[in-house]
């Protein structure tokens, strides 16, 4: 079956929690179908953690990878297109050819992708901006004794103000980019629509949606810190598994009814 998108917008059914717990089973199938595949587009992620970890110990600026561990999550949806072609090509009961997955961004860069990836980015640098003067308004003129190896100056006042706002913040911006992502990247590989339809499409499909989709988010949102806590090395199974779960919850919500391939 050949990978070409649909034109124009399906019309997406109602979600219900019975249909995101169904979306985790089949995402948690599909992680266990294609372990490899995991270990490596997740990979670059936990390497990317412990890059940040890195420079923050060498550089003894503590506070980016407060900020950075918060804004973390928001680059996830670079990972998410390999996951999705997995779980499509699951779904569909084709074989998992390695050099067509691997390829499956590199086939996309034609199309929409790299325009919402841009989005994504720029949306991401402005909350590392905002990150950094919130941290200078709070404590930028607080004596900084050795943040490196104590964390006292996150308890003053000040420092537990800095926290709650940046906290607050970031929430808001990841709720944003959740927004506008959700649908939108399963769309753009399904679908040939611009970046800015599909965009428009899962922000008013979560605005629609707001108690379940928000939920999920809060979900994601939760379970992706706690996978960082161990030296990030938990993304290795959690992006995996959000990846082929938004897959299938959006494959559920544009083809309802349809019966799934399960290849033998």
């Amino acid at each position: 079956m050949p990978d070409t998108p649909k034109p124009g917008l399906p019309d997406l059914s109602d979600v219900s929690p019975d249909i995101l717990r169904t979306a985790l089973q089949r995402g948690w199938r599909d992680l266990c179908r294609a372990p490899g595949y995991a270990v490596v587009f997740a990979g670059f992620y936990v390497l990317g953690g412990w890059a940040m970890l890195w420079i923050t110990q060498a550089t003894g600026q503590t506070y980016w990878l407060v900020f950075a561990a918060i804004g973390f999550p928001l680059i996830g949806p670079f990972a998410a297109v390999g996951f999705y072609d997995i779980s499509r090509r699951i779904t569909q009961g084709r074989p998992l050819v390695p050099d067509q997955i691997f390829g499956v961004i590199l086939r996309q860069s034609k199309r929409q992708l790299p325009s919402i990836s841009a989005i994504i980015i720029v949306v991401f640098l402005f909350w590392f901006f905002l990150a950094h003067m919130i941290f200078a308004l709070f404590l930028g003129l607080s004596t900084m004794t050795n943040v490196s190896s104590g964390y006292d100056i996150y308890l003053t006042s000040n420092g537990l103000s800095m926290l709650a706002v940046g906290t607050l913040v970031g929430a808001a911006f990841a709720a944003l980019l959740y927004s506008i992502t959700v649908l939108a990247l399963p769309l753009l590989l399904d679908r040939e629509i611009d970046f800015v339809t599909a965009m428009i499409t899962s922000f008013q499909y979560v605005l629609a949606h707001p108690v379940t989709m928000l939920g999920w988010g809060a979900f994601i949102a939760v379970i992706t810190f706690v996978a960082m806590i161990p030296a990030f090395v938990g993304l290795i199974v959690v992006l995996p598994l959000l990846g082929h779960a938004t897959w299938h919850l959006y494959d559920m919500l544009a083809y309802p009814g349809e019966t799934e391939a399960v290849p033998g």
